[in-house]
């Protein structure tokens, strides 16, 4: 028995820079390019971007999430990225949202079960969370799916 796939829903812990740079090519990588995420990904699944610092080489925190964004195509592929570094990406379609601090978030997140220790979640970075839990974060970024 066939039919339709449910939406899953993502969190893709990255630098606001580097979020910027995935804005201007339409793509989202995660773990340093590695390939598993990328294939995880399906096509009109849902991705939150949180990012924990400023620029990826800087120590300026940051701690929001910073963007949205729709999986368009149901294919990773592998980019170079410079001197023998290959990426793993996939295309998306990045939604309009505003940044938004997560500290007020926390206390309603589910995927957060330490609610003092909030940011061991994000270590992993890339992970599943409920359609409820995106809902809470996309209403504050002001994102209608």
């Amino acid at each position: 028995m066939t039919g339709k796939r449910t939406t899953q829903y993502w969190v893709v812990v990255v630098s606001k820079d580097h979020v910027e740079i995935g804005k201007k090519l339409g793509i989202v990588q995660a773990n340093h390019g590695k390939a598993t995420p990328m294939k995880r990904l399906k096509v009109d699944d849902l991705i939150v971007f949180y990012s924990p610092k400023v620029h990826f080489q800087g120590k300026e925190p940051l701690k929001k999430f910073t963007a949205i964004a729709r999986v368009e195509k149901d294919e990773s592929y592998e980019s170079a990225m410079g001197t023998n570094f290959k990426a793993y990406r996939r295309d998306v379609k990045f939604l309009p949202a505003k940044e938004t601090d997560i500290a007020p978030l926390v206390p309603k997140l589910s995927f957060i079960k330490n609610k003092k220790s909030w940011g061991f979640m994000f270590r992993f970075g890339f992970f599943e969370i409920s359609k409820e839990d995106f809902a809470i974060v996309s209403k504050e970024m002001s994102v209608k799916d």
